[in-house]
């Protein structure tokens, strides 16, 4: 029991314990510092496998035998408390294999190595914070500190214009944590400030349901107010539109592992903290805002496709087209079926693998070429004929691109079929329009890809090599991720059922 118990402990703190020997290493000793980076996000993510190995799939709430709980500020009662379900499980997963991925592909980065990866290291560990806490504070105190090293890798390690995409996602971010803060706080208060004050568990229920609260000389539901406050500090991270503005500049500016970091992992911390936080909490309050979330999505779906259609950086194409699979996942959430739900938090992980790869596709491009542009700002060709230049890149980004768009046999199909099947019912205008998005979404990953891919070889990539060793292995993990999990995603499903199930009957109360 005690051993499983520490695993969440030893997944959590594997990456702190990285940091510090990161620091202690010569700064000198580069690669010392590369492969003690690769071997620590290794070693975290076998463990986030052992704890995939030994979760009980049958409980549909936390697994008792994972959690953690010791008192950490006793005068307020809050706890280090820490536990893992089947929405937070899939998350855990995701991130282990993305961080370690992309430590080998930072192995090109020569800036300022010891900084790099140590902040890199420390990312990874604000992240598992976010996923395992239980207690609203603790929750709150990772998802505030992810800023700092998030900052610190977009401002230094960024594109040209790095300090004012770093500005902007710091700015954004910390409004919506603000907002967030005003939430916990109220329910510190309105919970009685007792033992449980500050349990995510503890304050589920609609416990809220019917308090009312005297602000500026007028009366507010408690539960809808803050709602709306937990609802933009989480959509501003999904990103939801309209909070969407600082993503596409985070993501061009950022280097390429922060990308994909951005992309797989932080703005699931969006989802996660409705399907953790705001739902479970306010579920009353929820289900009246569910039509709006549900616009709210469909226009994440058109809106990001139409941005991704305008185009000629293929960096920023690819960002924008995250704000429109996100909107798949709020089209998920909105329906709150089981279908639904399952298909937004299997989205949440399949939208992962695939642009991740897509991201980093892009970043062995632009090692390549030093440029982005799809047509560059004189209207000249930026890549043409890469399909006979570079063929092994070339059939790993026909992958990418393919799940992107969710064709069946890969992981993006499987995923939105299920949240079309889950809100078809409940909305069946937003599910023809959404429908739009799909089309959408085929149209400009093939303009790109016909514009980049086919046509004669310009002269500039005629130098161009292709994928190396390093560059396959990977690309290959998220390759077989997309296809199995395309073919069976049963695995996935399993694991979140129960928990989702749990939510689901919450919901359905109200």
């Amino acid at each position: 029991m005690q051993s499983s118990s520490n695993l969440l402990n030893w997944i959590l703190w594997s990456p702190f314990i990285g940091v510090i020997v990161t620091l202690l290493l010569p700064k000198a000793k580069e690669n010392m510092i590369r492969y003690w980076a690769l071997i620590n996000t290794a070693v975290t993510f076998i463990m986030s496998l052992v704890l995939y190995s030994k979760f009980d799939t049958t409980v549909p709430g936390m697994q008792e035998a994972f959690n953690v709980k010791i008192p950490w500020i006793s005068s307020f009662n809050i706890f280090y408390s820490l536990g893992v379900d089947g929405i937070s499980l899939p998350m855990i997963v995701l991130t282990g294999l993305l961080f370690f991925l992309c430590i080998l592909s930072s192995w090109t980065v020569t800036k300022q190595v010891k900084a790099y990866f140590a902040l890199f290291l420390f990312l990874q560990a604000t992240v598992f914070g976010v996923f395992l806490a239980l207690d609203f504070f603790l929750f709150y105190v990772y998802w505030e500190v992810m800023l700092i090293p998030m900052f610190f890798l977009i401002g230094i390690w960024g594109g040209e214009n790095k300090e004012y995409a770093a500005v902007k996602f710091f700015l954004y971010t910390f409004f919506g944590s603000i907002l967030m803060l005003v939430g916990m706080v109220a329910l510190y208060y309105a919970s009685g400030q007792g033992v449980d004050s500050f349990s995510i568990l503890a304050l589920q229920g609609g416990k809220f349901q019917s308090l009312q609260l005297e602000m500026f000389g007028t009366t507010f539901s408690f539960a809808k107010l803050f709602f709306v406050f937990l609802f933009i500090g989480f959509a501003i991270k999904v990103p939801v539109f309209p909070f969407h503005t600082w993503l596409p500049h985070a993501h061009v500016q950022a280097p390429t592992a922060v990308s994909v970091i951005l992309a797989g992992v932080l703005l699931k911390m969006g989802t996660y903290g409705f399907l953790r936080i705001a739902y479970p909490i306010f579920p009353g309050a929820s289900v009246y805002f569910a039509d709006a979330i549900a616009w709210l999505g469909l226009i994440n779906v058109i809106y990001g496709a139409f941005c991704a259609m305008a185009q000629t950086d293929v960096k920023k194409l690819v960002a924008y087209s995250s704000v429109s699979h996100m909107g798949f996942v709020m089209l998920g959430l909105a329906a709150m079926t089981v279908t639904g739900m399952n298909g937004a938090v299997l989205q949440m992980f399949n939208h992962g693998t695939s642009t991740a790869m897509m991201f980093l596709l892009i970043g062995i491009l632009y090692e390549r070429s030093h440029h982005r542009w799809i047509v560059r700002p004189d209207g000249s060709k930026g890549f043409g004929g890469l399909y006979t230049q570079l063929p092994r890149f070339s059939i790993v980004f026909i992958i990418a691109m393919f799940a992107s768009m969710g064709l069946p046999g890969l992981s993006g199909f499987i995923s939105e079929a299920l949240i079309f099947l889950g809100i078809y019912e409940k909305y069946t205008t937003i599910t023809v329009l959404a429908l739009l998005g799909l089309l959408l979404g085929a149209a400009y990953l093939l303009w790109m890809f016909k514009r980049m891919f086919f046509g004669d070889v310009i002269e500039e990539c005629k130098s161009y090599t292709d994928m190396n060793a390093r560059e396959v292995a990977y690309m290959v993990p998220l390759c077989i991720a997309v296809v199995v999990f395309g073919v069976y995603p049963t695995p996935i499903l399993n694991v979140m059922r129960a928990s989702v199930g749990n939510l689901v009957t919450l919901l359905s109360q109200y």
